[in-house]
């Protein structure tokens, strides 16, 4: 049987939130588990659920920092020297697509998607309610007449269609991360979760998550898990979860933990705008992965 096709990485992407040359020289280890995800599509949720599984449903898990967005630009260098020293079985977190990441046989990869429209939805309340600390922040130190972190409209409606219409803007492209994912989801090491089987069966996610990763989750540590992964424990225990502890965020950590719904978009779309978005799923991703993104269940 012929050895599986991995990935190989084809470019570096450098914006001031991405810069993928932080995987170049990282040194995998077997069983490394790597949470992928466009932004606000579940990472935070995931991680979580992770953790709680490494470490036996413990309530003390300082999340963020055990688990860092490893590909972040502006993340500080001890924090990668951190995870490099850390003994337990390590989990991070990219927001990179397939090609512009160090992709190793010896990691498991949970990418986790999420409708568009509701993605973008929710990075508006997260973006709109950053600080200027926030923006500061991600526009530091980059080039001389680099593109900057723009805050964009207040409306949300306005600020989707500006992210339609810029394919993520004003962060990075949407459908190339989505499609990198689907196109390797028949590896061995990877798993696609979807955002709403996660709110419609969490035990069962769960339970699934366990299998993937070979982890015997016995029924203290599966039902632990669960407690520690829903929404209303997050929210309660947010500044352990958000990235800086939620500093970044006019409210803090709760705002960074939002309402974890779907939908919201519904009511303020044109039948025009659905049609289009919709229309587009289809074009960039072809009719079955369009079909999952919006629906999730199982994929071929």
């Amino acid at each position: 049987m012929a050895a599986p096709a991995y990935p190989r990485k084809t470019r570096e992407i450098f914006t001031h939130h991405l810069d993928s040359r932080a995987w170049n020289d990282f040194v995998f280890r077997e069983g490394d588990i790597v949470i992928a995800t466009y932004a606000k599509s579940g990472t935070t949720w995931m991680q979580q659920i992770v953790s709680q599984l490494i470490f036996r449903g413990r309530e003390d898990i300082d999340v963020h920092r055990l688990s860092p967005w490893y590909d972040l630009r502006v993340l500080p260098p001890e924090a990668r020297q951190a995870v490099a020293a850390q003994q337990h079985r390590r989990f991070l977190k990219t927001h990179l697509p397939v090609d512009a990441l160090v992709f190793s046989p010896e990691a498991r990869y949970i990418y986790v998607g999420r409708d568009g429209r509701d993605a973008a939805w929710s990075f508006h309340n997260h973006h709109s309610n950053g600080t200027d600390e926030y923006f500061q922040l991600y526009n530091s130190g980059l080039p001389e007449g680099f593109p900057v972190l723009e805050r964009g409209p207040e409306d949300p409606h306005e600020f989707y269609r500006q992210w339609f219409d810029g394919n993520g803007f004003p962060i990075w492209p949407f459908w190339e991360n989505v499609r990198g994912w689907w196109a390797v989801r028949g590896l061995p090491n990877v798993m696609l979760v979807h955002f709403n089987d996660l709110k419609a069966d969490l035990e069962g996610g769960i339970r699934r998550i366990a299998a993937f990763l070979d982890i015997d989750a016995d029924a203290e540590t599966l039902a632990l898990a669960v407690a520690h992964s829903g929404f209303d424990y997050m929210k309660s225990h947010a500044a352990a979860v958000a990235p800086r502890g939620g500093v970044l965020w006019k409210g803090g950590a709760e705002t960074f933990i939002n309402k974890g719904s779907n939908g919201r978009w519904r009511d303020r779309l044109t039948a025009e705008e659905v049609e289009a978005y919709e229309r587009r799923a289809v074009q960039e991703l072809g009719p079955q992965c369009a079909r999952w993104l919006a629906e999730g269940g199982s994929y071929p």
